[in-house]
């Protein structure tokens, strides 16, 4: 029996530097996609997604979609599920890859924004995933370009054994990012967020390594912003000392997980400096009297 979608298939959509845009359609191209996440996180990685799912979750509004070159070879792609929250549609996107040889393209932020079209155009406003707060690059992908906003931290989400050659042995502690597509007020941002060049004067920072070794300073009880520093590249730290690494986890997740708990919001992401690390800024507002 033929399958049958609910809804027309989304249209591709094509790119000045000849890539593709558009959802999988053939098995081969569901294998394709299964074969990039062993070539992404290692054969041995216990959370792949396998072709069936990737399949079928596109009948119930998930979205399978993959960026393709000139010779339809397979760069990247992306996979999410959507469901309800709060009474709400929303859609989780679970994976984002691109191969190791077709990065530097922006495929990601590409991948990321049809994701949101084609979920928009189905009613969703907001999409949740989640990523390692340990991973600057991915701070300033998420929170700086594409304008996504922290809704919570949570210690090792997938558990420490997910045979990832990217998570080797840490606790797998994530941030879920929220992406509101829209408000009364605010459109979705396609282009870059400013960038400070130097954090809020005003913030102190609330951990810090001596010696190779991190640990958490309590900064002024009154402080209106605190930032919390993270290495510049966590996956050359993991593979040159698990122990530095487990460190840098156990410290910031002590850090982020104070500071939220009385009320405060991640609101920035700075890049960082030659002589300063990147650092996330954590932002309280004092109460205002009754």
């Amino acid at each position: 029996m033929q399958e049958s979608s609910f809804a027309p298939a989304p249209r591709p959509r094509y790119e000045a530097d000849g890539i593709v845009l558009r959802t999988l359609t053939t098995n081969d191209e569901y294998d394709e996609a299964v074969a990039l996440q062993d070539e992404i996180w290692g054969a041995g990685f216990t959370d792949r997604v396998p072709a069936s799912i990737l399949r079928v979750a596109q009948k119930v509004g998930g979205i399978t979609a993959a960026a393709f070159d000139a010779q339809d070879r397979m760069l990247g792609f992306v996979f999410g599920l959507t469901g309800l929250r709060d009474g709400r549609p929303v859609h989780w996107s679970d994976m984002l890859a691109v191969r190791e040889d077709a990065r530097g393209k922006q495929l990601g932020e590409k991948l990321k924004n049809y994701q949101r079209d084609l979920v928009r155009a189905a009613g969703v406003e907001t999409m949740y995933w989640t990523f390692d707060p340990l991973v600057a690059r991915n701070a300033h992908f998420n929170l700086n370009r594409l304008g996504a906003r922290i809704a919570e931290y949570i210690p090792n989400f997938y558990g420490s054994n997910t045979g990832s050659i990217l998570h080797g042995a840490l606790p797998t502690d994530r941030f879920v990012a929220a992406w509101h597509f829209a408000s009364a007020n605010r459109q979705p941002r396609d282009t870059a967020a400013p960038q400070r060049e130097q954090p809020a004067a005003d913030a102190a920072r609330t951990a810090v390594v001596e010696n190779g070794r991190a640990r958490v300073v309590e900064p002024l009880p009154d402080a209106t912003r605190v930032l919390v520093p993270v290495p510049r590249d966590i996956e050359a730290l993991l593979g040159a000392s698990q122990d530095a690494a487990l460190a840098w986890r156990l410290t910031t997740r002590e850090a982020i997980m104070h500071y939220l708990a009385l009320g405060y919001q991640v609101t920035a992401f700075d890049r960082g400096s030659e002589t300063e690390l990147p650092a996330y800024e954590l932002t309280h507002s004092p109460s205002r009297p009754a």
